[in-house]
Parts: C-alpha cells; structure tokens; sequence
C-alpha cells in the first residue's frame, strides 16, 4: 500500500513540474502591413525583383560560366595522349611505388649455375 501511495505522488508531482515547464507559444493574429506604395508601384518593384539575379542562389544551379582557355589545342591533345598512355593512376593496378616485373639482362642458365655452386658449397644467402 505504501508503495502504491508513494508512486502515485510520484506520479502526480512530476505531472505537475512538466505541466508548469510546458508552455505554448501566444497567437498574436494576423500581421496587419501599412504601405503608403500604390499597387503599380510594388508591381513593378516586383518585376525588376524577379528580372534580377537572385544572390541567394547556390553556385551550381547558376549555369554554365564561359571558360576562357589559354592553351592551344596541340598541347591539350598531347597531354591528353600522354595521360591515355599512363593508364588510370587511381585503379587498383597501377602499382603504387612498386616497380613492375621487367625481364633480366643476366641469363637464366648463369643464375642457375650460380645457384647450384651455392649451394654445393654448403653457404646459404646471406652468409659468405
């Protein structure tokens, strides 16, 4: 029972405490605007207003702007080329400070030779 009374009050205490907090704006009606500017007036006002280039707009939505290029068609073709024959620097292959597998200039049979007189001589790689 006193369990019960006591989460009631609880209960009611806090009901209370966020019914005083809680607090709603006030209507304070409809804004009444006086203007002395006649009809014709604001109406051209507002023509010029919409002619105009609105300085709220976002750059991406403002159009195209005329790119006035100072290089010849030449010397773009040739970079152009030049970054076709690279390959794609931004794909996974494109070997990132790593040198890609080029053939030798020492022949295989020397290598192998070498290899075996090694390894006769009982020394691994690394110890002379």
């Amino acid at each position: 029972m006193k369990i019960s009374t006591l989460l009631t009050v609880t209960a009611i205490s806090s009901l209370v405490a966020f019914s005083a907090s809680a607090s709603a704006e006030q209507y304070q009606g409809v804004l009444k605007l006086e203007s002395n500017a006649s009809r014709a007036e604001l109406q051209s006002e507002a023509i010029a207003v919409a002619r105009s280039a609105d300085p709220y707009r976002e750059s991406a939505s403002a159009g195209v702007s005329a790119f006035i290029g100072h290089r010849d068609r030449a010397t773009i073709r040739a970079e152009a080329l030049a970054a076709a024959i690279a390959g794609n620097i931004y794909s996974d292959g494109s070997f990132a400070g790593v040198t890609t597998p080029t053939t030798g200039k020492v022949d295989r049979q020397a290598v192998r030779a070498e290899a075996r007189a090694t390894a006769s001589r009982g020394t691994t790689e690394g110890t002379l």
